[in-house]
């Protein structure tokens, strides 16, 4: 038979280690809905006198519920009243009908029963579009503290089993059970930890690569001819900032230069477009592995626009079909406060700006001689961690303004307002994440004038400058501060939040009673026999789900969010920080058992979601992979030194006319990039103060210098500025059509689905065909 074969996709994943099955596991079905489960559970608070609106309308809706043949069961315990709710099976069984008869679900019905997580979520799409006679939903009685709660119920064996095999910190290492998942969680979280265990191991390579790289510019820490001339130099630098600062020697900025090698070096290049590259079979490689797992669970053309109608029939026959609206009005409005909500994002980025350039000047005026002499680099690092509290705070109003803007919108189904939400929160997010980075990387140092015509904010305080080894390594810092920061303390209030939540819960309510010695025995026996757990079990079981942290549809989003945000760094200015991947690495390692933990032993049950793929983040995925190629290489071509060097080498340094072997070719490249302002410039001698001009030793000197490619006598830029522009910019278009040429050919290479799952949906759909022309009757 075709369909016990295993699919290659699975047998690569479990080599590799991202997944861990045992062959059975593929084709085990779902778990089935047995006499003591219950399918959701609704908690409100006791309310002692009966004529209160709130207990009225909890009354209307529970019997609204009763109209639809749903079996209810009610506990009182002290403060809380419990509803247990139980769906007839002649609700899933016109499900698995239309199922059968519909366009592109119908691959998904040959099942015998509905597993209990098809239950479920059929069963809380019918409690939340019942209404009461005053038009409120169940959401809006939430909201009224009419219920208190509403979930489903963890399923005890299960739970245990995804905690020895999988939600355990031991497991780090080793594979998931993505089937396991699958039954209990539904294919959309099962999808988003195959897909978050594929990007983990395919981060090893560039984890190593982007090491060596690092090493690569570690060996020549101490050789390097650029280092040696910056800490050998005695070139007198102008000074950094106005009133107080003084002249200062380019060899104090030693440690600096070294620093800057580790970064801003020949292998960064290659590493650049390695991860272009890799950025695309990473995606091009998961679309295999998914289509392998979609066709084995047969959602592959699963879609959740047509099971979201298949479930308003069967919730109401008589329902109408929510029409396709467009109006141009509010499609303008939407872009008009989007833009908006950018620009505001962009103004936080100016402030940032603002906010360094007077740290820089307060902390070179200050008392203490460290932060006095490194002033820049100290207002940098509380730049970078201002900015990680301005992501933290922005993230929240980001979160409220997408979703009003997708209640402006009128989306017509759940569906699309995820996708609309999807989109519109994560443009917020990379904006307010990454527009100071892009400040660093594009404009920091270029836009700041020179002596005599220094660009000032207000009038008053000059811009900062790049040190005379480049301006690569700010935005290394500021990476390396932000992602470090947002892995350790976004992991770390993720698992003790919920921890600390569920433990505070504890305390507070009563100890929970043991379960009695019947209902014990009741979970080994078989469901035909139709054992049902005594009232005091139940509560038991209900109270320790509801003692547990909410969840709700957007849970799983917030995950797929901080991991594409994570991905974003790893890409789009890895050239900047090669070590990016390696962190990426160790975060997700731990990441994937925090999430798994989190949500067997921490959380309610999601309510288990069908789907065939990752939804819109795959097109957020593929465009983050177009923008990490452009970014890259405007950051070697534009930010690094590459060009410069490059161009020192071939044409004004000591190798440019002569075949001289006896010294390096790039000998006085740093000298060459530096300008001279004189004082007897009468523009100089306004701008600096014979105070400013005095060394520390004492000395008062006539002339400094600047990092910049300009004439001493009138400040004009020189030939050699525009010649290394030129070839900046040929650069980046020889880079980016390179490098996209290499996407595109690895795209057409690697096929998005496996023959084998072709093969399968052929064969499969014929037999359908053949057993519905055995049944037909003429």
């Amino acid at each position: 038979m075709r369909g016990h074969k295993r699919q290659s996709s699975f047998e690569l994943l479990e080599l590799f280690g991202v997944v861990k099955e045992n062959g059975m596991e593929q084709n085990s079905p779902p778990p089935l809905h047995t006499p003591m489960s219950y399918d959701y559970v609704l908690v409100a608070k006791t309310i002692g006198d009966q004529q209160t609106a709130a207990y009225m309308k909890q009354i209307e809706y529970i019997e609204e519920l009763k109209k639809k043949k749903m079996k209810i069961t009610k506990i009182i315990d002290d403060d809380r009243v419990f509803y247990g709710i139980r769906a007839p099976q002649e609700i899933f069984e016109k499900y698995r009908y239309l199922l059968k008869v519909s366009d592109a679900c119908n691959w998904s019905s040959g099942r015998d029963r509905v597993p209990l997580s098809t239950r479920i979520r059929i069963v809380h799409f019918i409690l939340n579009r019942t209404p009461i006679k005053s038009g409120e939903f169940l959401h809006n009685l939430i909201k009224t503290k009419v219920f208190d709660a509403k979930f489903c119920l963890h399923e005890k064996k299960k739970q245990k089993e995804l905690k020895e095999n999988w939600a355990r910190w031991t497991a780090c290492l080793q594979g998931q059970p993505i089937t396991a998942v699958r039954n209990y969680f539904g294919e959309k979280v099962a999808l988003y930890y195959l897909w978050l265990g594929w990007y983990t191991y395919l981060l090893i390579p560039p984890a190593i690569i982007g090491v060596i790289v690092f090493l690569y510019g570690l060996a020549f820490f101490n050789s390097s001819p650029l280092i040696k001339e910056v800490c050998e130099a005695d070139t007198i630098m102008c000074p950094l900032c106005d009133k107080r600062c003084k002249v200062w020697q380019l060899s104090d900025t030693c440690t600096y230069a070294k620093v800057s090698q580790l970064f801003d070096n020949n292998g960064t290049v290659f590493f650049a477009m390695f991860m272009a590259v890799w950025a695309t079979l990473f995606l091009e490689f998961w679309k295999r592995h998914r289509a392998s797992y979609v066709c084995e669970w047969k959602v592959f053309d699963w879609c959740e626009e047509e099971e979201e109608l298949i479930l308003e029939i069967v919730n109401n026959p008589t329902c109408e079909p929510k029409k396709y609206k467009h109006s141009y009005l509010r499609t303008t409005l939407v872009l008009i406060f989007v833009t908006a909500m950018i620009l505001v994002i962009i103004g936080l980025t100016h402030a940032l700006v603002v906010f360094r350039v007077i740290a820089a000047v307060l902390l070179a005026e200050g008392s203490w001689e460290f932060l006095s002499t490194h002033s820049n680099s100290g207002a940098m690092m509380l730049g970078a961690v201002l900015h990680y509290l301005v992501i933290t705070v922005m993230t929240r109003i980001n979160r409220i303004v997408a979703m009003k803007l997708c209640q402006l919108e009128e989306t017509r189904s759940f569906t699309t307002t995820e996708k609309s939400f999807t989109v519109k929160m994560f443009t917020f997010q990379f904006f307010t994440y990454f527009s100071s980075l892009f400040y660093v990387a594009f404009f920091l140092g270029r836009i700041n004038g020179h002596p005599g015509g220094y660009v000032r904010i207000a009038g008053k305080w000059r811009l900062e400058e790049c040190h005379p080894s480049g301006c690569l390594t700010d935005l290394f810092i500021q990476m390396a501060i932000i992602m470090v920061l947002k892995q350790t303390i976004s992991n770390v209030v993720e698992f003790t939040g919920p921890w600390f939540c569920r433990w505070f819960k504890r305390r507070k309510n009563r100890k929970l009673e043991r379960r009695c010695g019947n209902c014990y025995l009741k979970n080994d026996l078989d469901e035909s026999k139709g054992a049902e757990l005594c009232d005091n079990c139940k509560l038991r079981d209900w109270e320790s789900n509801y003692r547990l942290n909410d969840v709700n549809s957007f849970s799983l989003f917030n995950e797929f969010l901080e991991i594409v945000i994570q991905f974003s760094f790893t890409t789009i200015f890895v050239a900047a920080f090669p070590l990016a991947p390696l962190l990426a690495l160790f975060n997700n390692v731990i990441e994937i058992r925090l999430d798994a933990i989190k949500m067997v032993t921490l959380e309610r049950r999601l309510i288990p979601k069908k789907t065939n793929d990752i939804g819109v983040w795959i097109d957020v995925l593929e465009a983050i992979g177009v923008l990490a190629v452009i970014a890259n290489g405007l950051v070697i071509g534009v930010s690094s030194n590459f060009v410069p060097r490059l161009v020192y080498r071939y044409y004004f340094g000591p190798c440019a006319n002569s075949t001289a072997t006896d010294i390096d070719c790039m000998a006085g490249y740093i000298n060459n990039t530096l300008s001279i302002a004189r004082m007897d410039n009468q523009i100089i001698r306004q701008e600096f103060t014979a105070f400013q001009m005095t060394t520390h030793d004492g000395l008062n000197v006539t002339s400094c210098s600047y990092k910049d490619y300009r004439s001493p006598e009138d400040y004009s830029l020189t030939p050699q500025f525009w010649l290394i522009l030129a070839v900046r910019f040929a650069f980046v278009i020889l880079f980016e059509h390179v490098v996209v040429i290499c996407k595109f050919i690895a795209a057409w290479f690697v096929p998005g689905a496996p023959l084998q799952v072709k093969n399968d949906k052929l064969f499969d759909k014929l037999n359908r065909l053949k057993e519905e022309l055995r049944s037909f009757v003429p």
